[in-house]
């Protein structure tokens, strides 16, 4: 069923749960973004003077920091207290006291939205206070690398303009009630905001993520990411033919880090050959399949492992190795920390 939507109602309804996120004290704040209120399942404690809540943003918008300020849409501001952040997926969450009333948690999607969807993002671009830009959705599970080196998963695409300042705020999609009455409709968040990478291109971290990354973030102050150890590259028709393989598919092992319990039963490749005037790795293992999934792209694999696996777990792992195929059990380890110079996966 297709229905317009009414973007004034949209940002009436949601901007109360929209924040501007300052670090350091005075004028000029060292770093500012956006954040919004988070549902945590409803969990909200009593404070001196009201409900306690968690506003989630971007990590790098809080950077070191383990106090921010917090503004509302209403003019009201709060200290906050950084409680958890994640470099790999971008996110942290802040515990703001005696939450403003209008101030109510937004839900976060179960699913990815689909292409096509109409979108808005909310949030303070340029130090502009309460605006909202809307779009569709313009692709999914996408990967996007950050400064760090390293590369998000399963990351929304939008059109939707996304400029500094947005950072951290929600892109918010509207659900369509069952009933005809499209005033019983409601909103969700589809994605965290990252300030845009060009003309008409913008990202956002996946509802998928956020729900699996922020619990952890509240109740640890850290998420523990699964990590293969191993450094893949994508089979192309290159790397295939390079490989002798049947079809271009899966991910090429090219490098396995030292270590007592992950990767240690996946081989690297041995050597190189030249084709097409390239230096192709060759003799590593081939990934085609994690515990019965289907593994086509690195980009896969890194949706499967943090969406889908815990540190300190076993999983099967499907290879094709010297063309034969296998099933290798390899117990995964607990990702270091991002500044470590060690492979990826």
């Amino acid at each position: 069923m297709h229905v317009d939507i009414d973007y004034e109602r949209l940002y009436r309804d949601t901007i109360p749960s929209v924040v501007s996120v300052y670090v350091g004290r005075g004028a000029p704040a060292r770093g500012a973004g956006s954040g919004f209120v988070y549902d945590l399942a409803g969990e909200t404690s009593d404070g001196p003077t009201g409900p306690d809540g968690y506003v989630v943003t971007n990590d790098h918008v809080v950077a070191d920091a383990t106090d921010v300020e917090v503004r509302f849409a209403d003019g009201q501001w709060r200290t906050g207290r950084v409680v958890g952040r994640d470099s790999y997926t971008d996110l942290a969450v802040v515990r703001v006291p005696d939450l403003p009333t209008a101030a109510r948690p937004l839900p976060v999607a179960t699913e990815n939205p689909q292409p096509g969807r109409p979108v808005a993002a909310l949030g303070n671009p340029l130090g502009l206070d309460g605006s909202i830009s809307a779009g569709i959705v313009s692709g999914s599970n996408r990967s996007m690398r950050t400064s760090s080196g390293f590369a998000i998963p399963d990351v929304v695409q939008t059109d939707a303009p996304i400029n500094p300042g947005n950072s951290g705020g929600p892109l918010v999609a509207l659900v369509v009630a069952d009933t005809d009455d499209t005033a019983d409709s409601t909103y969700e968040v589809v994605g965290v905001n990252r300030a845009r990478q060009g003309d008409n291109i913008g990202f956002a971290v996946s509802p998928v993520i956020v729900s699996r990354v922020v619990p952890s973030l509240v109740d640890e102050g850290r998420y523990r990411h699964s990590y293969l150890r191993t450094r893949t590259l994508d089979v192309t028709p290159t790397i295939a033919a390079a490989n002798d393989l049947d079809e271009p598919r899966g991910v090429l092992v090219v490098d396995v880090a030292a270590g007592p319990t992950a990767g240690d039963r996946l081989r690297r490749s041995t050597g190189t050959r030249t084709l097409h005037g390239q230096r192709i790795p060759v003799g590593g293992d081939v990934i085609v399949g994690v515990d019965g999934h289907e593994i086509h792209t690195h980009e896969e694999l890194m949706r499967y492992l943090i969406t889908e696996t815990r540190p300190h777990e076993p999983i099967a792992v499907d290879v094709v190795r010297d063309g034969t195929p296998q099933t290798l059990e390899v117990v995964l380890g607990e990702r270091p920390a991002p500044d470590r110079r060690v492979p990826v996966n």
